[in-house]
This record gives structure tokens, C-alpha cells and sequence, in this order.
């Protein structure tokens, strides 16, 4: 069994995505994942990732903490201490517009198809929100849901800041969505009988 993620942390950065994973291993210790998964040309990813055991999360603190440090009194800055670049992502957004607080706060019947898809999706591009992307993609269906469910993982793909995990999240829960339709249906004709 893979050892269960107890939380994560999740970005974007141009064609890299990274991961920060706090995990259980089967002998009860916790352990850091830090991983980045490197959008190739070819729109395949090269996943790389480094293991922090919790015995060495001080020592690793005070690392950064030093290199942070020393790298602000480089003679040739960095660029590590400028103020970031105005948000545009959905996290600049408040609160209740975003998809997931919405969703907590106001329920699902509250969200439009292109926040429940943007969800799916996770995340966007440095130039589009998850949401932005979702509603490309519906839009290419003319909203309708059920020409959503029919699209492939090429299809899928062919949108910028789409990739086949990102398309087989989509492809899954329209397939889950088809299932529960599909067995709603033979029991209303049960019942009919």
C-alpha cells in the first residue's frame, strides 16, 4: 500500500509543477516529499523528487534559513526578495468567488459547470485560472456536458495547461457521472416493471 499523504502543499511555476507532501511510512514515521513535475516538449512530464525524513525537518529549516539568508547579501541579488508580481490566480480572488471555498460555503448546487470542472482540473497556467481553462474547454462544447463526456484524452490535451492526468481526472468523473445516469435509469425501469 502507498504510503497516505497526511497533507499537501501544491504550485506552478511555467511548465513545472511542484509537490510538498507530508507522509505516513508503514512505520509510523513521517516523512517529506518535495517533487517537481517537469512539463516536456513533447507534453509528456519528467518527475523528479527528493525524500526529508521528520529527523532531519530542523536541520532542514535551518538550511534554508542560512542559504536565504546569505543569498540576500550577494554582491549579484538573486531577484529572491522583490515583492511578487500581482496575483493573478485564483488565489487573489476572494474568498467566495473561489471555487473551493465556495463550494464548502455555499454548496455544490451554488457552482457553475466551469467551477466544479476547474476543480477537476486543479490548476491553470501562469496566463489562465483553472477556471479560465474550464470554461475554454466547455465552451468548445457548446456547454453541453454531455459532449464534454465524449471528448478523449487527446482531445483534451490540446488545451494549453492540459495534460493526460488532468484529462484522465476529467475523462473519470464523466464516466462516474455516466454510471450513476445509466444505473438511475434500471431502476426507474425496475420500479415501473
Amino acid at each position: 500500500m502507498k504510503n497516505p499523504i497526511l497533507t499537501t502543499e501544491s504550485f506552478t511555476s511555467g511548465r513545472n509543477n511542484y509537490f510538498f507532501d507530508f507522509r505516513l511510512a508503514s512505520n509510523n514515521q513521517v516523512y517529506m516529499t518535495i517533487a517537481c513535475s517537469q512539463r516536456q516538449e513533447d507534453d509528456s512530464y519528467k518527475r523528479s523528487s527528493i525524500l526529508i525524513f521528520e529527523r532531519d525537518f530542523e536541520l532542514m529549516i535551518t538550511a534554508f534559513s542560512s542559504l536565504f539568508h546569505h543569498a540576500g547579501h550577494l554582491k549579484t541579488p538573486l531577484g529572491l526578495f522583490t515583492p511578487p508580481a500581482e496575483t493573478k490566480g485564483i488565489k487573489s480572488w476572494p474568498p467566495e468567488f473561489r471555487p473551493r471555498e465556495k463550494l464548502a460555503e455555499q454548496g455544490r448546487s451554488a457552482m457553475e459547470d466551469a467551477e466544479l470542472l476547474a476543480m477537476l482540473i486543479g490548476s491553470g497556467t501562469p496566463n489562465q485560472t483553472a477556471v479560465d481553462l474550464a470554461d475554454r474547454i466547455l465552451a468548445s462544447v457548446d456547454r453541453d456536458l454531455k459532449n464534454l463526456s465524449s471528448l478523449s484524452s487527446d482531445d483534451l490535451c490540446k488545451f494549453r495547461g492540459m495534460g493526460i492526468a488532468k484529462s484522465s481526472t476529467i475523462i473519470a468523473a464523466m464516466e462516474l457521472a455516466e454510471r450513476i445516469a445509466k444505473r438511475a435509469v434500471s431502476i426507474f425501469r425496475l420500479k415501473q416493471a
